[in-house]
């Protein structure tokens, strides 16, 4: 399940970009769902663990992916650790969403992120409330965020 926790959190990783340099591993890159993230958000193809398609850049290494993508991953690989996910954007979100459904993970937010039309189910740290949607979320998102 996905849950949330908005505004600053001391134990969060701030910059997930660095925690990701500094962390991953090949496997992290050939994971199918990673190999989905990448091509969803940066519109490139895992060609190996090592070397990236992309339309823009040609070939790169996990190191030039977008910081985005590098934070989806860290979610999904380091389920024990909590990120600041607004260093991610809204094209993200069902990202963050998908990766609730499979692991428990807890996010940092510090803008309110929008997770689309789409019923889901978040718990919101804060108040210690679940929501099943952006209708029950923004309220109390918007009570918190400032």
């Amino acid at each position: 399940m996905l849950s949330i926790y908005y505004g600053d959190m001391p134990q969060a990783i701030y910059n997930p970009v660095i925690f990701f340099k500094n962390t991953y591993t090949d496997d992290w890159i050939t994971d199918e769902l990673s190999k989905k993230m990448i091509e969803d958000i940066d519109k490139s193809i895992v060609l190996g663990a090592r070397i990236i398609d992309s339309p823009v850049l040609g070939g790169i290494t996990p190191r030039e992916l977008s910081g985005g993508v590098k934070t989806l991953i860290s979610i999904y690989k380091a389920p024990d650790k909590i990120f600041n996910a607004s260093a991610c954007g809204d094209n993200c979100a069902k990202w963050i969403l998908k990766i609730g459904e499979l692991q428990d993970i807890t996010i940092n937010l510090r803008h309110l992120m929008d997770f689309g039309d789409i019923e889901f189910k978040a718990k919101i740290l804060n108040t210690n409330q679940v929501v099943h949607d952006m209708d029950e979320l923004l309220p109390i998102a918007g009570m918190i965020v400032r």
